[in-house]
């Protein structure tokens, strides 16, 4: 039997890199699904239908979660099929590269939109059956910019410190709920990069990169996917509040 059988999890950001692979992580380990993504329905229609071979019910859904109407609905269509959520996986991100001084207010907004305003809205959403069912587990993909700084993210670094942040409150007041919160803060993974021209070019890690990290290797979304199971499952049943490092060691 699966670790995630007889559970339910929304995945928003699923139909690429690491949301692909944990969702497809979720189905093999037997969980069923509610698939978001925000644009390229053919990419999350081949998620599907790998979910969907290895058993899974699945739910694809298109839908922006930095608008918290569109929210509200996914939420209601995915209990209205599934009749509970007990995994919130977050892997919606946006990480713009700019001088401080060339951010527009429109950037800044829609970094935060994205980055931190569509896990108060999922979680908003969400988090009222789980109250009532007394069990859940909402897990945040955050990154590097989580637990550090960097040059030319003041806008990604705000919002993504500000989600772990989120994290530790939900962790706080959803505890006598027996409703977890979990970060996964990832550095360096084999992903396609949507924005090259943000990386100098490259569409993977630099060979500088590769060689800041211990293991001297980039990660893979399924080694991402491996942390996300654990976090779903009973596995993890008594950490909350927490912060899992998915880097090689490159943060230490």
């Amino acid at each position: 039997m699966g670790q995630l059988t007889g559970r339910t999890a929304l995945v928003a950001g699923a139909g690429r890199n690491n949301g692909k692979a944990i969702s497809i992580a979720f189905a093999r380990e037997g969980a069923d699904l509610i698939l978001v993504a925000r644009e390229k329905k053919d990419a999350l229609d081949a998620v599907v239908k790998e979910c969907e071979s290895l058993g899974a019910k699945v739910l694809p859904i298109m839908a922006d979660v930095s608008d918290h109407a569109q929210v509200e609905r996914l939420v209601q269509q995915g209990l209205d099929r599934f009749g509970q959520i007990d995994v919130l996986m977050s892997c919606t991100g946006r990480r713009a590269h700019q001088d401080f001084w060339q951010i527009s207010y429109e950037e800044w907004d829609k970094t935060l939109a994205v980055n931190l305003n569509s896990l108060f809205y999922l979680a908003k959403a969400v988090v009222p059956s789980m109250m009532k069912r007394k069990t859940g587990s909402i897990i945040a993909l955050g990154g590097q910019a989580s637990v550090t700084s960097q040059s030319q993210r003041a806008h990604v670094i705000a919002s993504k410190h500000g989600l772990f942040g989120l994290i530790k409150a939900l962790a706080l007041e959803l505890g006598p709920y027996n409703v977890r919160a979990n970060l996964i803060a990832l550095m360096t993974i084999e992903n396609v990069r949507a924005n090259p021209e943000w990386y100098g070019g490259h569409t993977g890690p630099s060979a500088e990169e590769l060689a800041a990290i211990p293991l001297k290797r980039a990660g893979k979304p399924q080694e991402v996917a491996n942390v996300a199971v654990f976090l779903a499952s009973e596995q993890s049943s008594y950490v909350t509040g927490d912060r899992i490092l998915c880097g090689g060691g490159k943060y230490m």
